[in-house]
């Protein structure tokens, strides 16, 4: 029985997981808090993230992130499954 138990624990972890990983974050809406939920942007980028979208206007492609300070394009390959700039985020 209680490996019943673990097993259904397991799944269910297993598809919560996929959900978190499948959701997007859009760059134009996306708070700096919801930045974070990014690999690599902690609440320093996040805020430049920000920043740069109320000086400079909407993302017009996810690529455009590495104008903003401190984000390369290794960041943004790593996170791009996870980037859109239209949608909900």
């Amino acid at each position: 029985m209680n490996l019943i138990k673990s097993l259904f624990l397991a799944l269910v972890l297993s598809f919560a997981s996929f959900g978190v990983f499948a959701a997007q974050i859009n760059i134009n809406t996306a708070s700096a808090e919801q930045l974070t939920a990014l690999n690599g942007i902690g609440d320093a980028k996040a805020a430049a993230i920000v920043e740069y979208r109320k000086s400079n206007g909407p993302f017009k492609s996810v690529d455009q992130l590495v104008d903003v300070k401190g984000i390369g394009l290794k960041l943004v390959e790593k996170n791009r499954d996870m980037i859109t700039i239209g949608g909900k985020s």
